[in-house]
């Protein structure tokens, strides 16, 4: 391990070195304090700008800054507080009244009213949206207006999360503008009601946008202090840190442990770290989709996976900073999150290896595991199964192409990774992967009875009691391993104040210059 990790700091430098050297010969400082625009970039791009037709963790982004939502949720004690809506009842269990904030207009000029909300759940309900984030809006039957200021949201069934969502990945349309350009116009020219607003969007490159004039002044968000911001697209990470050490992006994130102690040294650099609700893990294609007559099958087998690997040791010498194992699926932050009774995997390959023997699989055998981020935490798994004799072949892919894979059943070993929109509850985790929907390789009628259980009862007892019998069939079956939490390291110009949040979400309508 020690000659492993002097060879690739030193493979670093001279690649940085060279990176470096290039970039100040070719390009000229573009980001900055300067000219009032703090350029961020990341290494995946939403497939779709629209919120609802995106998971990934760049959209969820671009939709806290450009989009505002019904409720919001105060990040220093997660209490709700009036957003787009002044005020909500709960008429009964399954019908929640809204009224809609006056004064409200979109990026494109257009008031914003209850006929936009109405609109906007909707749509995104029916078939014909396509809608990617479902998870976040089926608890919905319908959405009615009911005055000139006010809307109904009508459940399917009891939903006692449904404030949470409301405050978070449910952002509104503009329901007139929307249904000129269609998803395909607005994915290209989208319009919202956020602090900012796009002004440009470049497939495969990135997104630009500013400040939003008339944003309304009574926000929580308050206004922008920032005048533009960049989003660029930047797939390679050495690529990334060289541009902010030349001052072509102010902002990048999810910097390996050993680029970020080499920035610690750099001037006019700032790194912080930062534990998020995002939890890593392996989720196994139980069903036998991939692979005819799959080892997946036999949970001796996903448990042999589970005991092979040592989880710990990543934490320590991959992931690092505020990192930590998780037992259960799901982040200890969520409602109804617990890893009591939670079977354990501790890192035991010798145990390994009897349940691989005892399954019938003496010499272990082949099988493909997918991934589309950390390319070195998936390698260090493949390491750690062929040490049991399991070959794994790494499949790297782009978060949409992999989802899409995992969802068709073409898949035997998913490295994932899930921030549940930033959502603190466990139905937008264990919800989306085990019960019943697209995610879902297990389908297992038990944990989904215990999911729907946790999901539906008003009373929050009931709720964990539920979920916490899902939970632990989860890992006694072995249906996923939880890897760890995410500790994500940010680095970001010295000029800029920034503040890190649990959730994932960097505020950058909060951010400022020095």
């Amino acid at each position: 391990m020690p000659l492993r990790t002097l060879t690739r700091a030193a493979t670093l430098a001279a690649t940085l070195a060279t990176s470096l050297a290039t970039l100040i010969a070719a390009h000229p400082a573009l980001a900055g304090k300067a000219d009032d625009t703090l350029v961020y970039a990341s290494d995946s791009e939403p497939e779709n700008v629209s919120p609802y037709h995106n998971s990934a963790r760049e959209g969820v982004i671009l939709a806290r800054n450009c989009w505002d939502t019904l409720l919001y949720r105060d990040p220093k004690d997660c209490t709700y507080k009036p957003f787009l809506a002044t005020a909500w009842t709960w008429t009964d269990d399954t019908t929640l009244d809204l009224t809609i904030r006056e004064g409200v207009v979109f990026h494109n000029g257009d008031p914003l009213g209850p006929e936009d909300v109405a609109f906007t759940f909707n749509y995104v309900l029916t078939p014909e949206a396509r809608t990617v984030t479902r998870q976040n809006v089926d608890w919905m039957k319908s959405v009615e207006v009911t005055g000139p200021h006010s809307v109904r949201i009508h459940l399917k069934a009891p939903f006692p999360a449904a404030l949470e969502y409301l405050a978070g990945p449910t952002p509104i349309f503009p329901a007139a503008y929307f249904k000129k350009v269609g998803l395909d116009g607005f994915a290209k020219a989208p319009v919202g009601s956020g602090p900012y607003r796009i002004t440009k969007v470049d497939s495969g490159r990135g997104v630009s946008m500013e400040r939003f004039d008339r944003y309304w002044a009574e926000s929580p968000l308050g206004k922008p202090k920032i005048g533009k911001l960049q989003f660029r697209v930047i797939p390679d990470g050495e690529s990334r840190m060289a541009e902010l050490m030349t001052g072509g992006v102010d902002w990048i994130w999810r910097v390996p442990s050993d680029q970020a102690e080499q920035l610690r040294a750099a001037p006019n650099i700032t790194v912080l770290n930062s534990e998020t609700m995002r939890v890593g893990f392996l989720q196994f294609d139980t069903l036998g989709r991939a692979k005819e007559n799959s080892p997946l099958k036999d949970v001796r087998v996903r448990q042999a996976i589970s005991y092979a690997i040592d989880r710990k040791a990543m934490v320590d010498n991959l992931v690092r900073g505020a990192s930590r194992v998780m037992n259960a699926l799901c982040f200890v932050d969520q409602f109804g999150c617990t890893d009591q009774g939670v079977t354990r995997y501790p890192y035991d390959p010798a145990k390994a290896k009897a349940l691989l023997k005892d399954a019938g699989y003496p010499n272990g055998f082949e099988i493909d595991l997918g991934a589309y981020r950390e390319r070195d935490y998936a390698e260090a798994v493949i390491g750690y199964l062929g040490a049991v004799g399991i070959k794994a072949r790494l499949n790297y892919l782009r978060y949409a192409a992999f989802r899409d894979s995992l969802r068709a059943g073409k898949t035997s070993i998913g490295y994932q990774t899930w921030g549940s929109f930033s959502v603190l509850d466990v139905s937008a985790f264990d919800g989306v992967y085990f019960r019943g929907g697209e995610e879902d390789l297990t389908k297992d009628p038990k944990v989904i009875a215990d999911l729907q259980e946790g999901d539906g009862s008003t009373d929050p007892e009931t709720r964990k009691a539920a979920y916490a019998k899902a939970l632990q069939r989860i890992a006694a079956e072995a249906y996923a391993l939880p890897m760890f939490s995410y500790s994500t390291n940010y680095a970001f110009t010295s000029d800029l104040t920034f503040t890190a949040q649990p959730d994932e979400v960097p505020r950058f309508y909060a951010a400022s210059w020095k």
